[in-house]
């Protein structure tokens, strides 16, 4: 298979990482993962990656507590799972460089975006953590800023679901799903992929979005391939 796609963001969520555990990181669960991103890179295809922390904090579930230190703390959860995908790249055999948009050098680099794409030319992996780095801001948005900034090809969105429906397909058995789909629809009928701010940045730098299930990992070289195996956002 060839590669469609130079260079990419494939966004994670930090639950997909906890596997059958539903909390913290399965290991195992990550690894399975990162397999596909080592055949993308002997592709020669450049992987930036963005994770979320909903694994270890899902922000102010009480309501109670303060919003910006809630996302503070749900940017520190980010670093522990880009920690941990980094260390299951490398015991794959692959160069990785982590990144946070929270100063922290003795864990990390900060972001810099020359740096970045510096990394990426050298056929490194790049994971990115505390999402942009400021409070009311999802990591969704973090992925489109970051794709937009180092200009990825596509995004590519892997979640538990095999792309985007009308309404929950889990609720409702009917529900329709799109092969693709336009960012002025995503924005309008108010669809769950991504927040709005994430889509607008997409939207307004023609990025285009791939959501797709993570249930087959290979899932991630056959998107980057061209294939669609969920819903193409453009």
């Amino acid at each position: 298979m060839e590669p469609k796609y130079k260079r990419i963001l494939l966004k994670l969520s930090g639950e997909s990482l906890a596997g059958e555990q539903k909390h913290g990181i399965d290991f195992d669960t990550v690894l399975r993962f990162c397999q596909p991103i080592k055949k993308l890179n002997e592709m020669g295809v450049e992987v930036a990656i963005v994770v979320g922390g909903g694994n270890f904090w899902r922000g102010r579930s009480s309501g109670k507590m303060d919003r910006t230190r809630a996302d503070h703390m749900g940017m520190l959860a980010t670093v522990i799972n880009a920690l941990g995908v980094c260390d299951a790249l490398e015991q794959l055999g692959l160069e990785v460089r982590v990144q946070t948009a929270i100063s922290m050098q003795q864990v990390a680099e900060p972001y810099i975006r020359n740096r970045a794409i510096r990394h990426l030319e050298k056929g490194r992996i790049l994971v990115f953590g505390c999402g942009t780095g400021n409070p009311f801001f999802s990591t969704d948005t973090a992925a489109s800023l970051r794709a937009a900034e180092i200009e990825a090809d596509i995004i590519l969105k892997a979640t538990m679901v095999d792309g985007v429906y009308d309404s929950d397909p889990k609720k409702n058995p009917d529900a329709k799903k799109f092969d693709r789909i336009s960012f002025h629809d995503v924005l309008n009928y108010d669809l769950a992929v991504m927040d709005s701010t994430a889509a607008a940045i997409c939207k307004d730098n023609n990025l285009p979005i791939m959501v797709f299930s993570l249930e087959n990992p290979d899932n991630i070289v056959a998107a980057v391939c061209g294939e669609n195996v969920g819903t193409i956002v453009e």
